[in-house]
């Protein structure tokens, strides 16, 4: 029998094969059901596709512009009316000991810590201008330097804080982890301050709705309300993560309180006294002074109809750093914060700088235009400058991100545009700017994050590790702005000649005699 020939199928399955994935590599990316598919492109060594223009004309809106509608005029009016005088006391002290001393002056060194600095861009165009302001601040004020930073997941859990944080306390003095919030489920992630809360409920900012009406209208920037049941507690203890969080000599609980409370506070496990607080719509604060705290817990008696708990602040007498991220957060979760609250907690700190952390969220590959988001970042600045009146505010460029493509991880085309945009809306606004990606880039890049381990795989969010390269690149950057400001002379000549009320008030404090040490109560029967 005559065995049949079959070499012309063969051939004919693989040309049909061939044709079949051929007209696969010509379907474009996909979106189904919320799943990103990309292209399958077996010729990709041959024919490439503009995938990025095609992603960007097909892409939806890169955010709810609605979300960033703001009344400015309306925000100052309400911080007027909101921060007026007060019948009822806001702030409570509890001294124990001799108070801490004030913060000397501090003169950085001329030698300049890193090889590769990525300078600062200061476009305040004044003659003495909010941030140059702030580096004379840094460099003599004789009382606590604040800096509150507002951002992303990319900061989250005090990544690149912590180590810009202990690397400004070395240099310039200070100690403490800054604020920590009063409950949160993301507490645990948090390296630098122990928290153990019981008893509270907390509320998102980003998932503001699922609050009770009464708490959606008093968020902070830290983007977290709690309300308490009858005994709620909150114990906070500092750890050895990174150094001088141990150093703390002071710490402030934030909270408001719209009918009358009692309230207790435990310092070092040891040390507890009461505090009757008289109801009243203002944020109050519990102000306590130690030689040292190494613990701190709070409780809530009674009163607690409307109660509001924020959370804590842990200070020394130099440098203190806050870290207020939240995840997912655009920038957009700013303009939901009530702001006579940020006003009046700004007033019990009188904020320094303000650094805003944001971007990650926006960018697509494929998209170059972010003037829209530049307005966005224009607004946020004016909103901090409502809100923080004696800040200076610096816009930190975006990251380095990286995206999957046919021929592995690149840095996201849209990283360049961004920054562009961003620094535009720095300048616009007089702002500083700083380039993070830059930074980044010369440590080697987001390819060499992830293959030190200091980055997700990702390629998006940097770690601890990651964190800490980024922050020792930022300190250095503001430590250049320091020394070069110290080497003006002109400028020497005019801070010595000017006294604000900031420094009268360190000055004021410095000469009054030590408060007695208040007694404590019995102990708890």
């Amino acid at each position: 029998m005559k065995s049949e020939d079959y070499t012309h199928r063969s051939w004919i399955g693989a040309l049909a094969l061939i044709a079949v994935l051929t007209g696969l590599s010509l379907i474009p990316p996909q979106r189904i059901g919320g799943v990103e598919l990309r292209r399958a492109n077996i010729l990709s060594e041959l024919i490439a596709f503009d995938d990025a223009s095609t992603a960007a004309e097909s892409e939806p809106a890169l955010y709810d512009e609605a979300e960033f509608e703001v009344d400015l005029t309306r925000v100052a009016e309400r911080i007027v009316a909101d921060t007026a005088p007060r019948r009822a006391p806001v702030r409570y002290d509890w001294t124990i000991g001799r108070p801490p001393g004030c913060r000397a002056g501090r003169r950085p060194d001329t030698v300049r810590c890193g090889t590769d600095i990525v300078p600062v861009e200061d476009f305040d165009t004044t003659a003495y201008g909010a941030f140059r302001r702030f580096c004379d601040t840094l460099l003599g004020a004789q009382r606590p330097v604040r800096i509150a930073v507002l951002g992303d997941s990319f900061v989250e859990g005090d990544i690149l804080t912590a180590d810009l944080r202990e690397r400004l306390q070395s240099v310039y003095g200070g100690g403490g982890t800054g604020f920590a919030p009063m409950a949160s489920p993301l507490t645990a992630f948090r390296r630098t301050v122990k928290t153990q809360s019981k008893g509270w409920t907390a509320y998102n900012i980003m998932q503001r709705k699922n609050a009770p009406q009464p708490l959606r209208d008093n968020f902070y920037v830290s983007g977290w309300v709690c309300a308490p049941q009858p005994g709620a507690s909150t114990r906070w203890e500092c750890t050895d993560f990174r150094e001088r969080l141990d150093s703390c000599t002071g710490a402030r609980i934030l909270f408001r309180s719209p009918h009358d409370a009692e309230t207790e506070v435990t310092v070092n496990d040891t040390l507890t006294r009461r505090f009757a607080v008289e109801g009243d719509e203002a944020v109050r604060q519990i102000v306590v002074a130690a030689p040292q705290i190494r613990s701190l817990a709070f409780r809530v008696l009674s009163g607690t109809e409307g109660f509001v708990g924020y959370g804590a602040r842990f200070e020394g007498t130099g440098v203190e750093v806050d870290n207020y991220s939240v995840r997912s957060n655009n920038g957009q979760a700013m303009f939901w914060t009530n702001p006579s609250v940020n006003a009046q907690i700004d007033a019990m700190l009188n904020y320094d700088l303000v650094i805003l952390q944001y971007g990650l969220n926006i960018m697509q590959p494929g998209v170059t235009n972010y003037a829209r988001y530049a307005e966005q970042i224009e607004k946020m600045v004016a909103y901090v400058r409502r809100c923080f009146p004696s800040a200076a505010v610096l816009v930190m460029g975006v990251s380095e991100r990286s995206t999957r493509g046919e021929q592995g991880f690149a840095p996201m085309d849209a990283l360049p545009h961004m920054l562009r945009w961003q620094r535009e809306a720095a300048r616009r606004t007089g702002a500083a700017f700083w380039n993070t990606c830059e930074a980044m880039r010369a440590r080697g890049g987001m390819e060499r994050f992830v293959a030190n381990g200091w980055a997700g795989k990702d390629y998006t969010h940097i770690n601890y590790a990651g964190g800490r390269q980024v922050a020792l690149a930022l300190f250095d950057a503001l430590h250049d702005c320091a020394r070069q400001q110290a080497e003006t002379p002109a400028v020497r000549e005019a801070v010595a000649n000017v006294v604000d009320a900031a420094k009268l008030d360190a000055l004021h404090r410095c000469l009054t005699p030590a408060i007695a040490p208040l007694p404590l109560n019995p102990p708890l029967q």
